[in-house]
């Protein structure tokens, strides 16, 4: 599976390699917007262009691709090194109005992507954003001002209402990450979003499968839209709550975890080792708010074999989980029953 949940070779290339493709050819020596400004980040980037495309889905969906015709929900991850710019060619191949919002980086009015800066895609319009970074960079008294590295996202502000409700709903979001240069690059990327009750606008046993072999670094960026609070869990595996996930030294005590909050419009991002320690294996990741779970926000991260072979146990565990009670009535009925006495 690649990082949107659809079916991809083990061995296919990484999204990272698909944007850098999809922008080969048009990257050009820039420097970061504002820089001659005494306060903003001096250090020289790239201009990235590409070009997407928002279009609809089958079940009255919408998504961003960076092909005609390749539209998913999540759209395709977008990556930039601190002071960067990204240019992006927004293509409304719909009968909509839309737009692209992204969260973490720099812009001008006409590329906030809201309504209220007149900035949004009329129906079948082409529109130009474009997205700045940073490094970070030495304040007053001392201080510094932080750049722009970080797990992102991006996603429609204009569709439905004024704040772009229903193109959210519907499945027009994305993840954004924006590293600092020398960071250390996945394997594999993925990309989850908790969406009021789904999961990448999916229930369970229809929410994506994740796969990696064991030993392969995997990174995860983590998504959180719609209504309700939610909680991202992963079965075996462990980051610590630093930007990256990772500890950066052997004195580093960043707090370890396995459970983080994802509430609507927050965002973060690990990495970890597939299996480090505990093995390949069919491993869950769901939402540990319980009766969300219990209706469906629970999903499968398979671990291989280092070979890339099924794990023994696997393929039974992932047939059990396929016919789990997803509805949630057991749990609510219980609750009930309980709440009775």
């Amino acid at each position: 599976m690649d990082r949107t949940g659809n079916a991809a070779p083990r061995s296919g290339l990484s999204r990272r390699s698909m944007l850098a493709t999809a922008a080969a050819g048009v990257l050009i020596p820039g420097m970061v917007a504002g820089a001659a400004a005494p306060h903003a980040a001096a250090a020289a980037g790239l201009t990235r262009k590409l070009t997407i495309y928002a279009e609809p889905l089958p079940g009255g969906q919408f998504g961003y691709g960076l092909e005609p015709g390749k539209a998913s929900i999540p759209g395709p991850l977008l990556e930039i090194y601190e002071g960067d710019t990204l240019e992006i060619e927004l293509v409304n191949n719909t009968d909509q109005r839309l737009s692209i919002h992204p969260h973490g980086v720099n812009y001008d009015t006409n590329s906030d992507g809201a309504p209220l800066n007149n900035s949004f895609n009329k129906p079948g319009e082409t529109r130009t954003y474009i997205w700045r970074t940073r490094t970070q960079y030495k304040a007053a008294n001392g201080f510094w001002m932080p750049g722009s590295a970080g797990y992102w996202q991006y996603h429609d502000h204009a569709m439905g209402t004024d704040h772009g409700t229903v193109g959210l709903q519907k499945g027009l979001y994305g993840g954004l990450i924006v590293r600092k240069r020398g960071d250390l690059l996945p394997s594999r990327q993925y990309t989850v979003v908790f969406n009021d009750m789904m999961i990448n606008n999916k229930v369970a046993p229809d929410t994506p499968m994740f796969e990696a072999n064991q030993g392969e670094r995997v990174e995860w960026i983590c998504i959180g839209h719609g209504i309700f609070p939610h909680t991202f869990h992963l079965h075996a595996h462990r980051w610590a709550d630093t930007r990256t996930g990772m500890l950066n030294g052997e004195n580093d005590h960043a707090n370890v975890i396995d459970n983080k909050n994802l509430d609507p419009g927050a965002s973060f991002g690990f990495q970890v080792i597939a299996g480090e320690g505990v093995g390949p294996g069919a491993w869950m990741y769901h939402c540990h708010v319980q009766n969300h779970s219990d209706m469906g926000m629970a999903g499968i991260f398979l671990v291989r074999n280092p070979d890339g072979s099924m794990p023994a146990g696997a393929q039974e565990a992932i047939d059990r989980f396929k016919h789990h009670d997803h509805t949630g009535h057991t749990a609510q009925s219980g609750a009930t029953a309980h709440s009775n006495h």
